[in-house]
């Protein structure tokens, strides 16, 4: 089946100018044409559409979307650099949880130094942040 641009959007629930800056990205290839120009996009372009939201849901740069998708379509070396690609995707993963976690502490210290009457005119936390 073959869905025309707005018909694709749709399906993938992205507006028709993503599916345009992902084509001149080089994120999606550029679809066929009928006779009146209009773009005729093949049910592999679901997929790849699909996959580049769910790549992006769960945080995943365009920038390393496109390097999965390289490995994916033209890399001979795949499992290699994949691999190479995971074990750094993992680090980054695992320093942003380290900051998290230090963002969590400060915010539950600041929690902590306000006292019970939430009333008051000068905010302990305002205060230890001013400081």
């Amino acid at each position: 089946m073959n869905y025309r641009i707005s018909e694709l959007a749709e399906r993938c629930g992205v507006n028709k100018e993503t599916i345009r800056y992902y084509e001149r990205l080089g994120l999606l290839s550029e679809p066929s044409r009928t006779k009146a120009g209009y773009r005729m996009y093949p049910e592999e372009s679901v997929d790849r559409l699909q996959f580049i939201k769910r790549m992006q849901d769960l945080g995943f740069s365009l920038a390393e979307i496109d390097k999965l998708l390289g490995v994916v379509d033209k890399d001979d070396e795949r499992c290699k650099d994949m691999y190479d690609f995971v074990v750094h995707k993992i680090d980054e993963v695992q320093k942003k949880i380290k900051d998290l976690k230090r963002i969590e502490h400060m915010l539950i210290n600041l929690k902590d130094c306000c006292p019970d009457e939430k009333s008051l005119h000068e905010c302990p936390i305002i205060e230890t942040l001013m400081n």
